[in-house]
């Protein structure tokens, strides 16, 4: 039954609309992507990824087109003259024929190109493969199995592999295509007693699957340049099964792949199927007993008997690539002799850790958020970034830094005026001393709105706004810019909450005024106000890809990057710092591992991410060193390792995007760092390679494991890298990147791992001390324990009420001849009037070998542990004889210190509990809890005399906070409509 006219007409018009909107939102995706190039100054990397990839759809599409449908086209033609029945009698085939053959041209046309937009989409995506291809760059070192220089495996092998997979599957797809084509047309039928076939069918089919084996003897010669990344022995890289077993089977498959190839040839000149069945059960009886079972039985009766000795030499090999490919090769292991008795330390031990950094940047960040918050619309990252800045004498002085970002409007406030236009930045660069306190809590030398501080005279810090950061919370997109006169952009709220200044955003970005421009974002958004706002002008600019990690990722889509960014403020203005890789899974001999296992660890947990198909790699470098201006998102990068010949084949294929070291101002070196990522990665890597000799390698005795991490009681979480400055043996104090190994089976210190993370001459220098097997080291895991049951009563007793005791980064670092633990313990105050609990820090612990010490500070712990310990000693010889007790008075002190302490301790709960906090209640109260808390030492230390107890650490009393907290000002956020 034929539709009516007027609906018959409908249906193809409704079809154009459809095919016209589609078209339009693709087109705006592809314009407004241009632009977002355009106005970063990288339209290169688009041009040059789009071209690269059209060219590349274009011509997968054209080849399989032409393979696949030429053969297609070709049994059609090759149909017999005399129909479908020359065979004798009708088939099912005839009732499929019947039905498509009328419309075999229209489902020919879909089909082709359905099959051209899959291959050509599927070999656009290889654009990386290609262009890696073209313009390879040679790394002037060969392997040991076949002698091709790296560059053959790293650039050449995969888009070998990449072309020889897309003739295999085109000349498939030919094969089955074409068998259905004769069959449908009569070229041969499945009949009893077999298959009967014209010539001319016999013919095509049989040159198709001569040419499938060719290529399968092709793709066996190829095979034994990928046993290089074998994973079949005790390491990856070709084994000894490898090189003496499979080396030889691929080539004589091969051989025989190319022999079964000509039988199926010839198989056109002679009727009947004996030549193609001999042909393919050689192929497959071949391929089980010389490319399986042979290689098999070598593994099982002459490897794994002697697999030490067979496989000594490949695991040499393996080593040595390992070491080279993850850059570890360089890496000066040496035995420290480590000392772990204090009393041999020379009184006032050793100066280099006494500035050492004691804030911990994934605790405190609650306490900035508390007091520089200023309102609830701001917020810092949830772990803060370590940097380095001078203080007032010059010198330099770990910092920990973090910047205001913007979460979005309140709640009730949350409409799109106020989201794209109105709340458009953050405000801020905070920073403070990482080894100073004020009452506990961060002694900032930069905060508060406007910014203020020592750090932000001596960096000259113009421009403190944050357009650009890696807050996830921010709107997608912000429109600014477009009232210059009339700023309407939020800046900062005013003081004691009486209005806000604004702002109008005077940098870079794109030109959304026109109406074509407003049109195309409208529709990339789905916004329909970006169309008809009226605030939005010639001058407006739209700002996204906000993120600086998806910035640099965007205009460097060939990069893996860093997981952690950090700011820094540079030449006077806020920047981010993005560290950049050059990863791959294809240098040969070196070992595979999933990036993300490598790098996990308790600050960086994936988990929960699902890993990418790339996330094996055997081969990484630091590269590339990005920069992202928080203000105006401008991207710069930077060439760091210039010897990489992974960056020099990038820099020929995007020329002009990598810029020269050179042009990296001295300001912006100061603040490079080592970077983490790579440093996880490295010291995974020489938990096992740290070892060269292949029988110890083997028997793996000296492994190591990176340690948990003590502090969040879980054994499964690595330990992360701790940035702080140390001063390694003979050496001078440098910013480093640092890490502790165990035994593969044990809790005992196996080593410790530093890398040199300040730019210069030492940049990247890995040295490793490892530890005496002689005398036992507490490892990290044993330094907590001690910690924790050596002052268990004391730190229960700052946790009283509803605050708790929170432990802070055990940190780890060579001092006076030996190693030395140090870690900060933070009280978490419960406060209330809209307050979150947030840590304020109340002691430093330390502990060298079997001695431990407490105190309010690092030098007291310090003292405790080294300091006194003759005078100690003397006044316990002399005044043994002279010991009373007094029970009496020492009882009466005890508890009216205990009951003033309580008092104390109450008075001070309320002060912070008022709305807003009662701060100078607050001070007041900490005096008095602090005076309570010595007397409460006196009357302990008066009890204990009579058991005359040389115990050194006495003299270490608990206390809420130092009397400095008295003086310790309000934060911002504790006026009349703050939210701190």
């Amino acid at each position: 039954m034929r539709l009516p006219r007027r609906p018959r007409l409908l249906l193809p018009v409704a079809i154009a609309f459809v095919a016209i909107v589609a078209l339009f939102f693709l087109f705006s995706g592809f314009y407004t992507d241009y632009l977002w190039f355009d106005a970063t100054n990288y339209t290169s990397v688009f041009t040059g990824v789009l071209l690269t990839e059209i060219v590349l759809f274009l011509l997968g599409a054209v080849l399989m087109v032409a393979i696949v449908g030429g053969n297609m086209l070709l049994a059609f033609r090759m149909r017999p003259m005399f129909g479908p029945a020359m065979f004798g009698g009708g088939s099912g085939a005839d009732r499929y024929r019947m039905a498509l053959d009328p419309h075999r041209k229209l489902i020919f046309i879909v089909g082709m190109s359905l099959l051209a937009l899959f291959t050509g989409s599927s070999f656009a995506g290889q654009w990386q493969t290609w262009l890696q291809f073209v313009n390879g760059t040679s790394f002037g070192k060969t392997d040991e199995l076949f002698g091709h220089d790296i560059s053959f495996y790293m650039f050449d092998y995969p888009f070998i592999r990449m072309v020889l997979n897309f003739l295999f599957t085109a000349v498939i797809i030919s094969i089955v295509l074409a068998a259905i084509t004769h069959y449908l047309y009569g070229g041969f039928r499945l009949q009893s007693p077999g298959v009967h076939a014209s010539r001319a069918a016999r013919t095509h089919l049989s040159v198709l699957l001569g040419v499938f084996v060719l290529l399968k003897a092709v793709a066996y010669w190829l095979d034994q340049y990928a046993l290089v990344f074998s994973d079949r022995g005790f390491v990856h890289g070709a084994s000894y099964t490898d090189v003496n077993a499979v080396v030889p089977a691929k080539t004589i498959l091969a051989i025989i792949a190319l022999i079964c190839a000509v039988l199926f040839f010839a198989g056109v000149f002679r009727p009947g199927g004996m030549l193609p069945g001999v042909s393919f059960g050689l192929l497959v009886l071949s391929a089980i007993l010389i490319g399986g079972v042979y290689p098999a039985l070598v593994e099982q009766f002459q490897v794994k008997p002697n697999q030490q000795g067979k496989e000594a030499a490949y695991i040499e090999r393996n080593i040595k690539a390992t070491r080279e490919a993850y850059n570890v090769d360089k890496t000066e292991l040496v035995t420290y002799e480590a000392e772990s008795d204090p009393s041999k330390v020379e009184k006032d031990g050793d100066a280099s850790v006494s500035g050492v950094r004691l804030l911990d940047p994934a605790l405190v960040s609650s306490t900035y958020e508390q007091t520089q918050r200023i309102r609830g619309f701001y917020k810092f990252g949830d772990t803060l970034d370590v940097d380095r800045y001078r203080d007032s004498s010059g010198k330099l002085v770990d910092h920990i830094v973090g910047v205001r970002e913007l979460t979005g409007p309140p709640q009730d406030q949350n409409n799109w005026i106020n989201r794209a236009l109105v709340y458009t930045h953050g405000y801020g660069f905070v920073a403070a001393p990482g080894n100073q306190v004020d009452g506990g809590l961060p002694a900032y030398d930069a905060k508060d709105m406007p910014v203020i501080g020592p750090l932000v005279t001596s960096t000259n810090l113009k421009e403190p706004r944050v357009y650009f950061g890696e807050n996830p919370s921010s709107a997608e997109y912000v429109i600014a810019g477009g009232n210059p006169n009339n700023p309407q952009e939020l800046d900062y709220p005013m003081t004691g909450g009486t209005g806000q200044k604004n702002t109008t955003y005077t940098g870079d970005g794109v030109q959304v005024g026109s109406f074509f421009n407003r049109l195309m974002y409208a529709a990339k958004y789905s916004e329909a106000n970006i169309l008809l706002s009226g605030d939005i002008n010639e001058n407006s600019k739209i700002l996204y890809v906000r993120n600086p990690r998806d910035r640099v990722q965007k205009v460097a889509p060939f990069l893996t990057l860093d997981g952690n960014p950090y700011p820094a403020i540079v030449d006077g203005r806020i920047v981010w710092i993005v560290d950049g890789y050059t990863t791959s899974n294809d240098y040969p001999y070196s070992q595979s591992e999933s990036l993300g296992d490598m790098t996990r660890d308790t600050t960086t947990d994936r988990r929960a991410i699902a890993q990418q198909p790339t996330d094996k790699i055997n081969y990484i470098r630091n590269s590339v060193k990005a920069t992202v201006d928080a203000y105006d998102g401008t991207v710069k990068l930077y060439g760091w390792d210039t010897n990489d010949p992974v960056l020099k084949t990038w820099s020929k294929a995007f020329p002009g995007v990598i810029r020269p070291a050179s042009e990296m101002s001295a300001d912006l070196k100061a603040h490079v760092r080592y970077p983490e990522d790579l440093f996880k990665v490295q010291r995974y890597t020489l938990s096992r390679y740290h070892i060269t000799d292949p029988a110890a390698f083997y028997s793996g005795q000296d492994f190591w494991n990176v340690p948990g991490d003590p502090t969040q009681g879980d054994k499964n979480i690595k330990q992360p890298p701790y940035y702080l400055t140390t001063t390694m043996p003979g050496g001078t104090p440098t910013f480093s990147l640092t890490t502790t190994f165990v035994p593969r089976q044990g809790p005992n210190l196996a080593a410790f791992m530093a890398v040199d993370s300040s730019e210069g001459s030492g940049y990247g220098r890995i040295r490793i001390l490892r530890m005496p097997s002689s005398t036992p080291i507490p490892g990290p895991g044993q330094a907590q324990n001690s910690f924790q049951s050596r002052f268990a009563g004391e730190l229960n007793l700052l946790g009283v009420g509803a605050s708790s005791v929170r432990y802070g980064n055990l940190l780890t670092l060579p001092y006076a001849g030996g190693l030395v633990y140090i870690e900060p313990v933070y009280i978490q105050v419960a406060a209330g009037g809209g307050q979150e609990p947030y840590p304020i820090l109340q002691r430093v612990l330390v502990s060298y070998g079997s001695k431990i010490g407490v105190g309010h500070t690092l030098d007291e712990a310090l003292q405790e542990v080294f300091g006194g310990q003759q005078e100690q000693q003397q006044e316990q010889e002399t005044t043994g004889d002279q010991q009373q007790a007094v029970p009496n008075e020492a009882n009466a002190a005890l508890n009216s210190a205990i009951s003033n302490a309580k008092k104390a301790y109450e008075d001070a709960q309320k002060a912070l509990q008022a709305s807003p906090p009662n701060w100078d209640a607050y001070g007041d109260a900490q005096k008095r809890l602090e005076a309570a808390l010595k007397a409460l030492e006196g009357a302990n230390a008066q009890e204990s005399k009579p058991s005359a107890s040389p115990t050194p650490t006495s003299s270490a009393t608990p206390s809420a906070s130092p009397s400095a907290s008295a003086s310790h000002s309000p934060p911002p956020g504790s006026e009349a409509g703050g939210t701190s």
